[in-house]
């Protein structure tokens, strides 16, 4: 990355997308931003995820072995955990975008972060807050608080650094400079790879210190890893370029929708959209901070009517228009761009149902083969959640090769600048995530075949015979899926939604995640209390070798219905087109 350091130094004085430097003056391209700028932002990612998949990644071990759950109900909570996680942005990013900008918002909500990580420390390594081990006694409400306030103090957190880092991130590179634009579809695939450098560490180093040394370091550790993304991040200040927040966009667009009812049935929207109210290039009336102009779609154009100057308008003149009865186009495309942007953002949801299955369902499976390395009582045993590592090995082995080898060759192939569009892109990854759930339901199938043959059904506490490695495979397959699809999406969001709204986008695209997580939640328990209706054990019991988790054939089948779907959304969508000035648009 070094060698990029230099690009997008351009004898152009200031950038010309409206971004500032920290003291609000416009930014000095020589001296702000590019590659300059997002070693202190890639490091603070690569360690806030450490912290992150560090104290998540055995969750649900933790939960079993010292909150005395059962299986169902450890991974429950943590799908429901993860869940916020990935919904808490949503509140990260309306602030950022309407109110405090994507820097103050991250540095205040990673106080947040710390303290709900410094407690959960506590309630792992303090007597009184830590819970008895198996057998000694019952944990009270007292520790299960401590230990749930500490989880979701670290929910709220992640709500404003996940929506707006990869956001910031981008900003640092000139939509109006070709070489600074090009530059930050690389970005999306270094953020990547620093988010799985970070989970390496976490999945191998910080999952074996929690099983072997305990779980007051295991927790410890997390909380000096954020304590020096909050450094990094902060030590690069002054080179930092910032987008300033634009205002409420849910106002602006239930304007739009209150301007289009009220002129219902009163005037038809013209057939030439030059005839729509569009504010002058540069305005000082409402203006939208770093937003370019949107051409016009001929999409929702029931929405138009919001632009349509009535005769009887009192401001039919268009100088003071009330943006509750009279919106620009740039202002309705707005709206429009996040209604399309809704059914790609669903097609995302049993894709994300099938990745949390790595800290839930592949763990639950994995305790139960031989984690041994080795022979005799000197054996090193992997634990099953560090599994997860190889997820992570795929994923940085995949984002270079992408970026470097994938996109060069799909580029001479197809035409694209990027290889792939990023639809494309994202459909690769929902038809490999299939592949993720038939290699798993496959060793489901080997796993109790085995279990019979040894008579060993009702032996939960032996290993099967069957080697820890054979999960290797559906690890790997998902990471691959995660580099088409997840970094597809943070790029399809942030650049699909209109600018003033980036943050709410990659918030949006996290919403997905979110969802996945309810979903595998809701799956879960719909699962257990069908197949345990009359008595029966179910498919997931305490006793695994007694059950099955055909629930991997039910993701396989839901996962295939999904890329069917998505394939006919990616033909109907339509993509954002700005106008060819950069000028920051008004409504």
């Amino acid at each position: 990355m070094a060698a990029m350091a230099g690009e997008g130094d351009e004898t152009t004085t200031t950038t010309l997308d409206g971004t500032t430097d920290r003291s609000g003056k416009p930014a000095v391209r020589s001296k702000t931003g590019t590659w300059r700028a997002c070693p202190f932002i890639l490091g603070n990612e690569c360690c806030e995820r450490l912290a992150y998949y560090g104290m998540s990644s055995n969750l649900v071990n933790y939960m079993i072995d010292r909150l005395h759950q059962g299986n169902a109900a450890a991974a429950n909570n943590v799908s429901n955990w993860s869940g916020t996680c990935y919904v808490m942005p949503l509140v990260g990013a309306f602030l950022a975008d309407a109110y405090l900008g994507r820097y103050r918002t991250i540095a205040a909500f990673m106080a947040l972060y710390i303290v709900g990580l410094t407690l959960l420390t506590m309630s792992a390594a303090v007597p009184g807050l830590r819970p008895p081990p198996d057998g000694a006694g019952a944990v009270t409400a007292g520790q299960s608080a401590a230990f749930f306030v500490a989880l979701y103090l670290i929910a709220v957190g992640t709500g404003g650094i996940k929506p707006c880092v990869s956001s910031f991130g981008a900003d640092q590179f000139d939509d109006a400079d070709p070489r600074e634009r090009q530059s930050k579809s690389s970005f999306f695939n270094w953020f990547y790879l620093s988010i799985n450098v970070g989970a390496l560490v976490a999945s191998s180093v910080l999952v074996w210190v929690q099983m072997n040394v305990g779980w007051g370091w295991g927790f410890g550790i997390p909380a000096a890893a954020m304590a020096i993304a909050i450094a990094s991040f902060l030590m690069g200040s002054k080179l930092y370029r910032h987008q300033k927040p634009g205002g409420s966009p849910l106002t602006r667009m239930l304007q739009v929708v209150v301007a289009a009812w009220r002129k219902k049935g009163k005037q038809p929207v013209p057939a030439d959209a030059s005839l729509l109210h569009e504010a002058p290039a540069v305005s000082s009336a409402s203006a939208i901070q770093g937003s370019t102009k949107l051409e016009h779609t001929e999409q929702f154009r029931w929405l138009d009517r919001a632009a349509v100057v009535d005769t009887d308008e009192e401001d039919k003149d268009g100088k003071n228009p009330n943006p509750w009865r009279l919106c620009t186009v740039t202002q309705v495309e707005e709206l429009k761009s996040v209604i399309r942007l809704l059914p790609v953002w669903e097609s995302g949801i049993v894709m994300s149902a099938v990745y949390s299955q790595m800290s839930t369902m592949f763990v639950l499976q994995g305790n139960t083969l031989d984690p041994r390395m080795g022979s005799g009582a000197g054996a090193f045993k992997i634990p099953s959640a560090s599994l997860s590592i190889f997820d992570t090995l795929s994923v940085i082995a995949w984002a270079p090769a992408y970026d470097r080898l994938v996109v060069p060759a799909a580029r001479r192939w197809t035409g694209h600048p990027r290889g792939f569009t990023q639809l494309q892109r994202m459909g690769i990854g929902l038809a490999v995530s299939v592949l993720s759930m038939l290699a798993a339901g496959a060793l489901e199938v080997a796993r109790l075949r085995v279990a019979a043959s040894h008579g060993m059904l009702d032996d939960a506490t032996s290993y099967l015979p069957i080697s820890i490695f054979w999960q290797v495979p559906q690890y790997f397959i998902i990471g691959a899926a995660e580099v088409f699809t997840f970094i597809g999406q943070i790029e399809f969001f942030y650049d699909q939604v209109p600018d003033a709204m980036r943050s709410m986008g990659t918030a949006l695209s996290l919403t997905s995640s979110a969802l996945g997580s309810y979903l595998s939640a809701l799956l879960v328990s719909v699962v257990t209390a069908v197949t345990t209706r009359n008595g029966g054990l179910g498919w997931i019991p305490d006793n695994l070798n007694r059950g099955h988790l055909d629930y991997f054939w039910l993701l396989s089948v839901l996962s295939v219905i999904n890329f069917v779907i998505y394939l006919w959304i990616a033909k109907w969508y339509r993509y954002k087109q700005a106008t060819t000035s950069y000028e920051l648009s008004s409504v």
